[in-house]
């Protein structure tokens, strides 16, 4: 694959993953809007890697506590905020992973990549973001995460499985409507992508893996590279500008690219 058009793929991945405008609906558009080839799924899932390095580098305190209260938490045991963080985590991802495999196993993701599909999607949850970050009172920390928060969470982030959702968008959503405040809500909905994302990257993995040769792996490796340091870049830039700036940049952009993409669907 041409070098730059693993830096196109890389740069998209990178910099929507954490964004609240769906790196998956961007990456189903490139091809359709440009005429370049489909990265396939090989690369979706190397450029996802990249990303999920980054939002571990990022948050390591948390995700080293996490990792290190797994065993704990596995066995029933949340004595520790390690084993709680990890707790939480795993209830939070159960839901993506049931209503995930069933879209994939029926077919009915395959039949959601399109343009139309991220449209609406684009357009009626920006909307649905703007609303919960107005109206959403800012009255929790990441420290008051509990467990009907996390399962709620959630059934929130299994909605992104609709292409143009956003994963973090719609996690986002849910936090502010739970009451947590931007800044926390954005962290813990960065923090339920690392097991959501190795949990996708291992099952699309598995379907990739027999197509892996010489000159794929080192196309995949050189577009996780490049996805790695934009999401990086893009992660620390928005957990800063949550500090002072609403959500309500994002929600416009997705509203101009909904409307553009309903007239291209409906041309």
């Amino acid at each position: 694959m041409p070098l730059l058009h693993l830096l196109i793929l890389a740069l998209i991945q990178g910099i929507t993953e954490f964004l609240p405008v769906s790196s998956s609906g961007h990456l189903i558009l490139l091809p359709g809007l440009t005429g370049m080839a489909d990265q396939g799924q090989a690369i979706d899932v190397a450029v996802h890697v990249g990303t999920l390095g980054a939002v571990v580098a990022y948050f390591w305190s948390d995700v080293r506590d996490a990792a290190l209260g797994t065993p704990r938490a596995l066995i029933g045991k949340v004595d520790t905020p390690g084993a709680r963080l990890a707790a939480l985590l795993l209830i939070a991802t159960v839901p993506v992973i049931v209503i995930g495999v069933t879209l994939k196993v029926t077919g009915l993701s395959d039949m959601m990549r399109s343009i139309s599909v991220i449209g609406w999607s684009m357009l009626v949850f920006g909307l649905v973001l703007y609303w919960a970050d107005k109206t959403g009172a800012e009255t929790k920390i990441d420290a008051d995460w509990s467990l009907p928060d996390a399962f709620k969470m959630g059934l929130w982030q299994a909605v992104a499985l609709i292409p143009g959702t956003s994963r973090s968008g719609i996690t986002i959503t849910g936090a502010r409507l739970l009451g947590y405040t931007r800044e926390d809500g954005a962290k813990l909905a960065m923090l339920m992508s690392i097991p959501t994302i190795l949990a996708s990257g291992v099952l699309l993995g598995a379907e990739v893996a027999s197509e892996a040769n010489a000159a794929l792996l080192k196309d995949a490796a050189i577009g996780a590279g490049f996805a790695f340091v934009a999401a990086f870049a893009a992660l620390a830039l928005m957990m800063r500008l949550l500090k002072s700036v609403s959500f309500t940049p994002y929600v416009v952009y997705r509203v101009i690219l909904g409307v553009v993409l309903l007239g291209i669907a409906y041309s």
